[in-house]
């Protein structure tokens, strides 16, 4: 089906959207509100900015909460996530991987969450997503977005990858962080007087171990290949690369052929942590894994945006 086809659905999805924005009556929580978004349904890196832009205020001495919906996971919240004791079906994978730097809370209803967190004692929330969401006033919010994949066709969902048009979104942002080289022309499709942070997806300190080996990697991410491309990047001759849906639940059959062909190999097999929370337990020990990190070109500018929430100047 082509995408032309579904463009009344588009719009209708379009106008609903612009209609729950204009009808919403955010609240507004006595801590400052800090959203890392995106513009396209999944695979631009909001989670990532988000650990970055909880790490970059927890640095500053303030206490950091985490909010997110808890996609994947059956809980509704508000609930703080216990890495220990809950699972990823319990409380979605991001969660798992937020909670490992502040507080989490999963919660369905955002003003909840919200609330939640500040009676915990959180001095500020950052949002995994929820950018569409307006239920929950924010204070500055940040769009995600891959420098290689853009906007797509610039066509709202279904007929295309965005939950909203470029330009309605950009005007709610501070900023957009733009992670990775500029091959889809972003700065192009985005409003000239809206700053554009430039930031790319770290390797971990275990990359450096990994060049010139032999792997099979897999991973059930937004965008696979970005994975993928990180590896090969570090000198990492892949046999082979293996994508899985967003979210894939694994099963014991899924890992132990890939673990079988990397025996024959010498190596195991290679994923995300996003992935390895979502492994079965008895698996995890056949899989390593590589850590990414989001490193921003300009901290300076990136500590600008911040400090207006710091002092209660931002708004956006």
């Amino acid at each position: 089906m082509t995408p032309f086809v579904l463009l009344p659905a588009s719009w209708i999805t379009s106008l609903v959207g612009a209609l729950r924005q204009r009808l919403a009556r955010p609240w507004r929580a006595p801590v400052p509100v800090v959203c890392a978004g995106n513009l396209v349904a999944g695979g631009a890196g909001k989670t990532p900015l988000a650990l970055a832009l909880g790490d970059r205020l927890k640095a500053s001495g303030v206490a950091v909460h985490f909010l997110t919906r808890g996609y994947g996971g059956r809980e509704a919240g508000p609930l703080r996530v216990l890495p220990k004791e809950h699972t990823f079906r319990e409380v979605g994978d991001e969660a798992l991987l937020l909670a490992q730097l502040a507080p989490t809370w999963v919660a369905r209803d955002r003003r909840q969450g919200a609330a939640a967190a500040v009676e915990a004692g959180a001095d500020i929330l950052v949002m995994d997503d929820g950018f569409q969401n307006p239920s929950l006033e924010k204070d500055l919010s940040f769009i995600a977005v891959d420098g290689a994949y853009g906007f797509g066709n610039a066509l709202v969902l279904p007929a295309g990858p965005l939950r909203e048009p470029v330009a309605r979104g950009a005007v709610r942002a501070a900023a957009a962080v733009l992670i990775g080289p500029d091959r889809a022309e972003v700065r192009a499709r985005l409003p000239r007087d809206l700053p554009i942070l430039e930031a790319r997806l770290a390797p971990g300190p275990e990359g450096e171990l990994l060049a010139g080996q032999p792997r099979i990697a897999f991973a059930g991410i937004g965008r696979p290949g970005k994975f993928f491309e990180t590896l090969t990047a570090l000198g990492v001759e892949l046999v082979e690369a293996v994508p899985f849906p967003d979210h894939h639940v694994y099963t014991p059959d899924d890992i132990m052929w890939m673990a079988e062909i990397a025996a024959t190999l010498g190596t195991k097999p290679i994923t995300t942590l996003k992935d390895f929370v979502r492994l079965p337990d008895e698996a995890k020990p056949m899989i390593d894994t590589l850590s990414v990190t989001l490193e921003f070109s300009d901290l300076a500018a990136l500590d600008a945006l911040l400090a207006r929430v710091l002092e209660g100047e931002a708004s956006i």
